[in-house]
């Protein structure tokens, strides 16, 4: 969905409740957040998103906020042929925002569960989750601010969790927010660590007083324990539990993934990466995790070309950009590394790379200072995602230095060592057992998750299942008001009307049309609509009529509907039907 810019952190938000929303509705594909906002500002065919993305339908809209109002367009287009199933236009009360964001969820649920097949709809898909409108306006904010996944952002995203915090002290979400921010920024050295993790488990402590039950608690909950304390089993059962929660939220399977990696798990590491890039096939993030498991492996090859469809998506992904290098060193080609900086400008450290390059290849003829570079290191160290001075020492030599390192990092749980135990540049180091004591210390069976947590349980719901009595009742219900009645005819007619007309549950009946008759409710309802058009078309009375005024007539509410599903049924135009029969 589309917003004015100054607003685009408020329609982001809306858009991303719909998703999460749509995502409860068990046996409905639903795109992650990523994937789907790839498209924003962008003028594609649906259909071609269709194929990109392997899904049935696209949600498109705006979002427009005015003062104390909010005004929403929606139409849900079938990607087979671009052709609009249902659209709507909303004009509320800001202080409506809940109530419409559920209203517009269900509708789009019960539009594809009409054109697709069964699905268990709850009632209700969106809760209120505060009273208060500023706290949840400055809660988007934060939000907005800390999905750009940068230090920057981070710590501009907790400002406005903490002022939401301040607005409504009993609001859960900004403190997952803040603390996952925390968190983060404590384990990548963007903060003083204690500092950081202080604030974070206080936030987090908060945030879980108030609710449990939330998916991105969990996923803070699994970040904090995961990347600022190394507590393996701790962020397995949360990642986990935030993956129940909200099956389609890829970012908590990412953390699982990395989790794995980080203890070795490679094979089922990298199955979690498979897995979450099917949801989410547009994430750069997505594709550097499953880089990263390659590179782990010594698959350097697989590993650029993995990475470089991350920079495809994100050309500016620096972490991305690193790694390539760094597969280029392992694989001994200086020409194809020096080409590769050359055209990434924005590689932060390119002398340090051919440095690392010299030192283990020094056969092979590179242009560097290595003096100059390991003085450049030192002093930016702090600030760099990858570890160069750790690799520089290893590869100069100085192993004692190293361990020394990498005995810190460990001690301070920094991010950037918590790949150690397979890291490629860290090989040199395995014979000394202070290497292997460091392993054998913090990848202890009793730290790790048990085999048997890793997997995650299928969400329930409640099947809408009838008794043998009652699909004869119901299915004679139906036959009356369509047959008899002709209820077919109108044009507004809806799975939750007929429902209601015959008495039975809309879950229910929806079960029961596609199980025991084998057709979507508008399959159904359509082909009642096909028959009476095809006895009007070949009725002489009505020939001063148009096909089209017949269509309407016999219930369908629009050309495109109607065209497409005679087609679909009889493999002909309508007007090449009528001359074939006349």
């Amino acid at each position: 969905m589309s917003a004015d810019p100054e607003n685009e952190y408020f329609s982001d938000g809306i858009t991303e409740e719909i998703i999460n929303a749509l995502t409860t509705v068990q046996g409905l594909k639903v795109i992650a957040r990523t994937s789907s906002f790839a498209y924003k500002h962008k003028h594609i065919d649906v259909r071609t998103i269709g194929r990109q993305l392997g899904v049935h339908t696209v949600l498109e809209g705006s979002v427009r906020r005015a003062q104390n109002r909010i005004r929403i367009t929606a139409q849900l287009i079938n990607t087979a042929d671009g052709t609009h199933l249902w659209s709507q236009n909303f004009d509320r009360k800001l202080e409506d925002i809940f109530a419409l964001q559920d209203e517009i969820s269900l509708l789009i649920a019960d539009q594809i569960r009409e054109n697709f097949g069964h699905l268990y709809i709850e009632d209700h898909l969106i809760g209120v989750p505060t009273q208060s409108l500023e706290a949840y306006n400055l809660y988007l904010k934060g939000r907005y601010h800390q999905l750009k996944w940068n230090a920057r952002d981070l710590l501009k995203g907790v400002t406005y969790y903490e002022q939401s915090i301040e607005q409504d002290p009993a609001f859960a979400l900004p403190y997952f927010g803040a603390a996952l921010s925390y968190g983060i920024n404590a384990s990548w050295g963007f903060i003083p660590h204690q500092e950081g993790m202080r604030k974070a488990h206080a936030r987090l402590t908060a945030g879980l007083h108030l609710t449990d039950q939330s998916y991105l608690g969990h996923f803070a909950q699994a970040t904090v324990s995961f990347w600022g304390q190394w507590d393996f089993q701790k962020g397995h059962q949360h990642y986990v539990q935030a993956m129940a929660l909200n099956p389609s939220f890829t970012d908590a399977e990412e953390g699982l993934a990395e989790l794995y990696t980080a203890i070795g798990a490679l094979q089922q590491a990298m199955q979690h990466s498979d897995n979450i890039l099917i949801l989410n096939p547009l994430s750069p993030n997505h594709y550097y995790t499953k880089g990263n498991i390659y590179y782990l492996s010594g698959e350097y090859e697989k590993a650029i070309e993995t990475l470089e469809m991350a920079l495809q998506i994100d050309p500016q992904f620096g972490l991305a950009i690193e790694m390539i290098a760094l597969c280029y060193i392992h694989l001994k080609d200086a020409p194809k590394l020096e080409a590769f900086l050359r055209h990434h400008s924005q590689a932060q450290q390119p002398d340090t790379c051919k440095a690392l390059f010299k030192l283990m290849h020094p056969d092979v003829p590179i242009d560097v200072d290595l003096e100059a570079v390991r003085s450049k290191v030192r002093e930016e160290q702090a600030s760099s995602l990858v570890a160069w001075n750790l690799y520089l020492q290893v590869g100069i030599g100085n192993h004692e230095l190293a361990l020394d390192l990498l005995e810190a990092g460990i001690r301070t749980k920094t991010g950037q060592y918590i790949n150690f135990k397979h890291d490629p540049f860290l090989v040199p180091l395995h014979a000394y057992t202070r290497f292997q004591d460091l392993v054998a210390s913090l990848f202890h069976p009793s730290n790790l998750p048990h085999p048997e947590v890793g997997s995650v349980p299928a969400a329930g719901s409640p099947k809408a299942v009838l008794s043998d009595q009652e699909v004869q009742h119901y299915l004679s219900a139906i036959a009356e008001v369509l047959e008899q009645k002709q209820l077919y005819l109108d044009t507004d007619l809806c799975l939750k009307k007929l429902a209601e007309i015959i008495g039975l549950h809309p879950n229910k009946l929806s079960w029961l049309l596609n199980e025991h008759i084998g057709k979507n409710f508008n399959e159904y309802i359509n082909s009642f609509r096909l028959e009476a058009f095809k006895e009007k078309a070949l009725d002489p009375s009505n020939r001063h009529l148009t096909l089209l005024g017949l269509a309407f007539e016999s219930g369908f509410n629009s050309k495109t509907a109607f065209n497409g599903f005679f087609k679909k049924m009889e493999g002909m135009t309508p007007r090449a039907w009528v001359k074939k029969h006349s």
